[in-house]
């Protein structure tokens, strides 16, 4: 696992964003596995400004996402096809019959899933995928205890995730309870995973996930076992796991 100790969440954006935009330049017809909440909004920032100017290049890119609400349409303001529209997609020359967001109202989740798993696999699977990570160690959504051997499923958020993502609300009571996300499987199989983590508040989850066991009890533990693993963060966040 390579590490980079950045001093702040700019730095830690553009890092990550250095090394999303040197895959796309080494393979312009990359297939990109994309993440959402607020820790990725500074590297995909980044990269519109590069692509502004015209250092990179989206024509031939794929995209797939690691997750969407169930119930959300996808012009819900709080969807992540909305996100990844609003933050990175609308502002560059991505074919948008080339980025794939699981159907928040698709009528059947578990069908949809299966789907989305298809759609991976016939893209050749992902050559790079961008992670955050949760309090509890959750990534995606796959939430604390949960099988690692999954693919894209269904799955009922806890009350931690809830309320983290309450913020971004009215109210925690429209947060939808269930979302539909990549699980450890698909994650594991991306050639290249690149997690990104900002804040003292996460120091205590990286140092258990990357010091501690390998457990689906904390599921970014899983990623000692991936091959190859570009760990970014600022100092606070990195903190503890300095230190151990």
């Amino acid at each position: 696992m390579k590490i980079y100790v950045t001093e702040d969440y700019q730095s830690m954006s553009r890092k990550a964003a250095n090394i999303l935009s040197a895959q796309i330049i080494l393979k312009p017809t990359s297939v990109l596995g994309l993440a959402t909440g607020s820790t990725p909004v500074g590297m995909y920032k980044q990269l519109v400004i590069w692509y502004e100017k015209g250092d990179l290049d989206f024509a031939g890119v794929k995209t797939v996402n690691l997750d969407e609400y169930v119930g959300l349409e996808p012009t819900h303001e709080q969807s992540y096809r909305y996100y990844m529209q609003h933050n990175l997609f609308d502002h560059v020359n991505v074919n948008p019959a080339n980025t794939n967001v699981p159907d928040g109202l698709a009528p059947d989740p578990k069908a949809e899933c299966e789907w989305y798993n298809q759609v991976i696999r016939q893209m050749g699977g992902i050559d790079i995928q961008v992670l955050g990570m949760g309090h509890n160690g959750h990534i995606g959504f796959n939430e604390p205890g949960e099988a690692f051997e999954l693919e894209t499923h269904v799955v009922d958020l806890s009350e931690r995730t809830i309320q983290a993502n309450a913020r971004f609300f009215s109210s925690s009571d429209e947060v939808p309870r269930q979302a539909m996300t990549m699980g450890i499987k698909s994650i594991m199989m991306a050639r290249k995973i690149l997690l990104m983590v900002s804040g003292e508040d996460k120091a205590e989850a990286v140092k258990n996930a990357f010091t501690g066991p390998v457990t689906p009890h904390m599921p970014a533990s899983i990623l000692q076992l991936h091959p190859y693993v570009t760990l970014v963060g600022d100092r606070p966040a990195l903190s503890k796991l300095l230190e151990a």
